[in-house]
């Protein structure tokens, strides 16, 4: 059997942006027929909402605390390795199409193909925007106004990375791949031809109970945020946000109907980084929240053996991404992820994980703003979500009795038990995968009264397991191969 697999993935498209989720008069056409013929996880999680950080945990399987790029602008760590380079040293082509935005770049990226990656058809923002050449042609492509004077398709970024992924799939359908096509649209400034471009105006999302949030008992943080948003533009940012993915829809289908003639076992998958508040809960953009609009993505799988017209309940994280790819092309998933493979899902063999640890360290290292230090660690699962905020008011709820977040129960009596469980499970997480952000302060929160600030925290060093073959770190105690990667400290 060929392994072959097409990942598809567009930015800033919240979960409720297609019409297999709910959302009756959007226009996705060719999304909405992949969930038909596939498996449609329904609460489906970023590890960070915001770009380069959601991206670093897509595509190498460890949290952005992890791996290094945990805040924009900031490069995935010298010894951390992509699928690209896990699959490709297993015999298998790997070619990336799109944004890659985790080389420490600016928001375009250096236009370096990194290892692991097919350099013939590398196309990161940097390379687009060298093709556009003139100064006039690249401001063109980062104005709204693009939308309205006769812009052709071809102008577009996503066209270019379609036109890519077809001539790919052309040459390499008949043998093992790896295909990533990451478009940046419908992310700002939302550039689309007509009739795409007017398809929206005055419309909306769904007006919901998370439009009308008081933020009444929560964080600080989240009511300055607040005050930054304008709703007017935000009428303007949802028309154009629509109309920019029912665009990239019909770029989607056409790269669906190549795979589906060249390559028609191949497994294809679609998700998107991060979603967007757009107005709810009063805040605009994306950022350190654990709401369904800004955290919450969508998650399509379709052939490759997958069910047809499931739809999974069970809470999944977007780490549990990289260990199905690596599991579905026969390939050892390394004993530093934390995510699960997702094959048994799909398959309809288990059920879906039931968590989502999500995290916000910072928006970007490169500019002030944004709230600068945003620390955050959360845990979403089937019932609940907790959120710590390090600096700031933490936040629990109980998605049955409040699925859009609107009461925040962290010092409910009756929440306690079930808080203070979710809350051990958190911390356990943070040791587990050596988060550098972790200390005392995380563990005594002000309604934890159990607990006690400590200098030696939990008291255990905590070295990374290696997988064979691998540098085995040295015990500092003793020069000598380490033993135990988690042990009491003496």
């Amino acid at each position: 059997m060929k392994r072959q697999i097409v990942w598809l993935m567009t930015d800033t498209t919240r979960y409720d942006m297609l019409g297999c989720y709910g959302f009756a008069d959007m226009r996705t056409p060719n999304l909405d027929a992949l969930a038909r013929e596939g498996v449609r996880f329904d609460r489906a999680y970023s590890a960070q909402p915001v770009c380069g950080p959601a991206r670093s945990a897509l595509f190498t399987g460890l949290f952005p605390h992890e791996n290094g790029s945990w805040g924009n602008s900031m490069p995935l760590g010298q010894d951390v390795m992509t699928l690209g380079q896990r699959l490709s040293s297993h015999g298998i082509p790997c070619a990336f199409i799109g944004k890659w935005h985790l080389d420490g770049g600016d928001y375009f990226g250096y236009g370096i193909c990194p290892p692991g990656w097919d350099p013939e058809y590398w196309y990161d923002m940097k390379c687009y925007l060298d093709e556009l050449g003139s100064d006039e042609e690249r401001l063109r492509s980062r104005m709204n106004k693009t939308r309205y004077d006769g812009m052709d398709e071809r102008f577009t970024y996503g066209y270019r990375c379609t036109e890519r992924a077809v001539r790919y799939l052309e040459q390499h359908g008949d043998g093992d791949f790896f295909l990533t096509v990451s478009f940046d649209e419908p992310h700002g400034p939302a550039l689309c031809p007509q009739p795409y471009a007017s398809m929206y105006e005055g419309e909306s999302l769904p007006d919901t109970p998370a439009m009308h949030d008081s933020l009444e008992n929560k964080p600080l943080y989240q009511r300055l945020w607040a005050q930054t948003t304008n709703p007017d533009r935000e009428a303007v940012r949802r028309a154009q946000a629509l109309s920019c993915n029912a665009f990239i829809d019909d770029l989607i289908g056409r790269i669906i109907g190549k795979v589906h003639e060249v390559a028609p076992d191949a497994l294809i998958l679609f998700t998107s980084d991060h979603g967007a508040a757009l107005g709810a809960h009063g805040l605009n953009t994306k950022g350190a929240a654990i709401y369904d609009e800004i955290a919450r993505i969508p998650l399509i799988f379709a052939g490759g053996g997958c069910q047809k017209g499931q739809v999974v309940d069970g809470v999944v994280s977007h780490v549990d991404l990289p260990a199905t790819v690596l599991d579905y092309m026969g390939v050892p998933i390394p004993r530093a992820f934390t995510g699960k493979s997702l094959m048994g899902v799909l398959s309809g063999r288990e059920e879906a994980p039931g968590r989502a640890f999500v995290e916000f360290n910072r928006y970007e290292r490169d500019h002030d703003g944004f709230g600068g230090l945003q620390l955050m660690r959360a845990l979403i699962t089937n019932e609940y979500k907790l959120a710590l905020h390090l600096t700031d008011t933490d936040e629990f709820y109980v998605t049955a009795q409040d699925p859009y977040d609107l009461e925040n129960r962290i010092d409910a009596p009756d929440c306690r038990a079930v808080r203070d469980r979710m809350h051990d499970r958190l911390l356990d997480w943070m040791n587990a995968t050596r988060d550098p952000f972790r200390g005392y302060q995380w563990q005594c929160r002000p309604w934890r009264t159990d607990r006690r600030p400590r200098w030696a925290v939990d008291g255990f060093t905590r070295q990374p397991e290696n997988e064979p073959g691998e540098y085995r770190q040295l015990d500092y105690n003793t020069g000598l191969t380490m033993e135990q990667a988690v042990r009491a400290k003496e």
